[in-house]
């Protein structure tokens, strides 16, 4: 069961209403890296998870990505909490409010209009929150490297919010909320390793000969040799006819029919057949006449 405590868990401070800094804001609530999908990953991640130190991890940092949307929300809340009242009772003229809600740099007239000033759970275009941002797979190799993944893509916006706000409260609060993805990737990363071993993921080996390869298939300038593909832990393969078939066939597409496939195909293969000798005027070609 879950259980509210009414304080935040990193305090929040704004020294001055802003609307558009509060739709940027929203990345962070209802965006693919914000902490409602983090939240929701971790938690069906969880609930499905059969180690229990995984699942009490999972648990416990899906629990507190909840609070992070609480501290964000409240931030979004506070950031219009002046326009919020100026629109409700409409005490400024309706151009001077109306050029409040977009002024430079603001497009928070979706936020403000539709949903009075309240944190939405949609990210700062008006994209409404889906469950489409939730990636899990069912193993915890592949989702513990997909949440390393989330947590890193989370503290890439955080710094960019903090870039672009003045606000000292603000930026106090997103500094914290961006220091916890990276206690959080740590935490999954070590998950990640205590299982041994934990790569490739699954349980079905690769086929002998390809899981070392590296196939270079973007020729001409630009080409690197680095860790990512060197002779010490590649087979590496450059010449187009090695890899090209490289089961060893001609590299056709096959497959077997019975007699009255065979019929069908043929017969609509014939039907559709196109003429090579054939010169039509095309609409086009009127057209441009």
């Amino acid at each position: 069961m879950f259980a509210h405590n009414k304080r935040l868990q990193y305090s929040v401070h704004v020294s001055e209403c802003n609307p558009g800094l509060a739709n940027l804001m929203l990345e962070q609530f209802g965006g693919p890296q914000g902490e409602l999908a983090a939240a929701m990953r971790y938690f069906t991640q969880a609930l499905a998870e059969e180690d229990p130190g995984r699942k009490d991890l999972l648990l416990d940092i899906a629990t507190e990505e909840l609070s992070h949307l609480e501290v964000i929300g409240s931030i979004v809340a506070m950031l219009n909490r002046g326009a919020k009242g100026e629109l409700a009772e409409g005490v400024a003229e309706a151009a001077d409010l109306y050029r409040s809600l977009q002024g430079p740099g603001n497009d928070s007239h979706v936020t403000q209009v539709l949903y009075g000033g309240g944190p939405a759970l949609t990210n700062s275009g008006g994209q409404l929150w889906n469950a489409g941002y939730i990636d899990s797979i069912g193993d915890p190799t592949c989702d513990l490297r997909s949440n390393i993944a989330a947590e890193s893509r989370a503290k890439i916006i955080y710094e960019r919010l903090i870039n672009v706000t003045a606000d000292p409260g603000v930026k106090d609060a997103l500094g914290f909320l961006m220091t916890r993805e990276i206690a959080h990737q740590l935490s999954f990363e070590k998950a990640l390793y205590a299982i041994e071993p934990n790569f490739p993921p699954g349980k079905l080996p690769g086929k002998d000969g390809f899981t070392r390869m590296y196939v270079n298939t973007s020729q001409g300038e630009g080409d690197t040799r680095g860790p990512w593909n060197s002779d010490d832990n590649f087979n590496f393969v450059t010449d187009p006819d090695e890899f090209l078939a490289m089961d060893g066939g001609d590299g056709r597409a096959k497959v077997k029919l019975d007699s009255e496939d065979k019929q069908c195909v043929k017969a609509f293969a014939t039907r559709t057949a196109s003429n090579p000798d054939s010169n039509p005027t095309t609409g086009a070609e009127l057209g441009g006449a």
